[in-house]
């Protein structure tokens, strides 16, 4: 079963209405999650996806009504589809045979600055978060503020983090974050980067975060994104070099994926993804180019869904 880290499912929900500040559903004819999104996610054998809600680059006061619209979506596809769908919450969801969905925050812009607003999308079923997008917020810094780190309303959403059993994202977290984090002595993973290594861009990661990410036993999604794999060779093969890195340095056992994949609305647009990999139609081609890397077995099992699942129990509670 592939397990995708990262997949951007429920941004394409909301959008502006015109030139007002309100938000609108994408809805009628084609509702992406289960309309679009679920039959190719099946199709290429994904049997886990996480679903981030993503607000960070709305005004600050737009943000908890974005995120909120996203989540609505994703509820109403879980509840229309009892048969096909699975909401993970717990560790024992985790058996269950229906597609899974696990929904997660990327940014925590929606909190509008108080640690304590998690708990309400807690209760909506968030259980993975990452405290920043790339700029810095009121929690901690982003990779555009490098040494910008935690704040205490950020180290009281860690520990928070770690006492709700909520899988905390570094994926856009400055390198004074990772310290900072670091310090408190918390696990954690990483949904969606690459290796810094491999192709030197802010929003992969360093040797040394890699490191310190299989110290904590964390996992890294490796994405499929053609400014993080690599502009001047955007081609499996170059992601896979990517892989190979965060396995020389973590072990296999520390690598998964984290695809970054969205659905282009503009005809003709130029893709953002790397040659050969722009949407779950072609894992096949990545597993094809893994086994000719060697991976095989149950070192291929692991990076495509092995390593997320073990982590999900690891970090989720075992009941609600």
């Amino acid at each position: 079963m592939i397990v995708d880290g990262h997949n951007d499912v429920l941004l394409e929900h909301v959008e502006r209405a015109g030139s007002s500040p309100d938000l609108v559903l994408h809805r009628g004819r084609e509702q992406l999650l289960d309309g679009y999104w679920l039959p190719k996610l099946e199709a290429a054998g994904v049997g886990l996806q996480i679903c981030p809600l993503f607000a960070s680059t709305v005004p600050s006061e737009e943000a908890r009504a974005w995120a909120a619209a996203q989540e609505e979506e994703f509820r109403r596809t879980v509840e229309q589809n009892p048969d096909r769908v699975r909401h993970v919450r717990t560790r024992d969801d985790l058996d269950d045979t229906r597609f899974q969905l696990l929904l997660s925050m990327e940014g925590l812009e929606p909190l509008e600055g108080d640690p304590d607003a998690f708990d309400e999308w807690y209760g909506l079923g968030v259980r993975s978060a990452s405290l920043t997008w790339n700029h810095a917020n009121e929690f901690a810094g982003g990779v555009a503020t490098p040494e910008q780190g935690l704040s205490e309303r950020g180290r009281a959403l860690v520990r928070k983090f770690a006492e709700l059993n909520v899988l905390l994202d570094l994926a856009h977290a400055s390198e004074q974050t990772w310290r900072d984090v670091l310090a408190e002595e918390v696990p954690f993973s990483v949904t969606h980067a690459c290796c810094r290594a491999v192709h030197d861009h802010q929003r992969n990661l360093a040797d040394w975060q890699l490191e310190a990410l299989a110290e904590r036993g964390g996992v890294l999604g490796v994405m499929a994104v053609r400014f993080a794999v690599g502009p001047e060779s955007p081609t499996i093969s170059r992601l896979i070099d990517h892989i190979d890195q965060a396995v020389a340095v973590m072990g296999v056992e520390h690598v998964g994926i984290g695809a970054d994949f969205i659905k282009l609305e503009a005809p003709g647009a130029e893709s953002p993804w790397i040659d050969g990999f722009a949407g779950p139609a072609e894992y096949p081609a990545l597993v094809a180019g893994l086994r000719e890397r060697g991976y095989d077995g149950e070192h291929l099992d692991a990076i495509l869904g092995g390593n997320w699942l073990r982590i999900l129990r690891e970090t989720l509670a075992a009941t609600a």
